[in-house]
């Protein structure tokens, strides 16, 4: 889908907070696909570092993206994430390459 906006969401949990982080992240992907707006919404953990995920995310839009953002379900798992993670996560947006 042309002139979509790739989110690369990138995390790191707190010695002994790995599973804790994969549960809340994956508890993100229901609500968000449900949202108008989100094509596709899909943690990743990395198998030789269990405390580590990224989630890639596509959005039809900024606005959408900024939507998400108000949404219950983001403002609690940004709230776990702030006692869960050894960093804060990154975010990469990413666009299409034009023709």
């Amino acid at each position: 889908m042309p002139n979509t906006l790739t989110i690369v969401a990138s995390f790191t949990a707190k010695p002994g907070q790995g599973q804790r982080l994969r549960d809340e992240l994956d508890a993100m992907v229901a609500p968000s696909v449900a949202e108008e707006g989100c094509i596709g919404y899909q943690p990743f953990t990395d198998p030789s570092r269990p405390d580590r995920m990224i989630i890639v995310e596509e959005w039809a839009s900024s606005a959408a993206l900024g939507h998400h953002f108000s949404l219950p379900h983001f403002k609690h798992v940004a709230q776990v994430l702030d006692e869960i993670l050894a960093e804060p996560f990154t975010l990469r947006r990413l666009t299409d390459i034009p023709d």
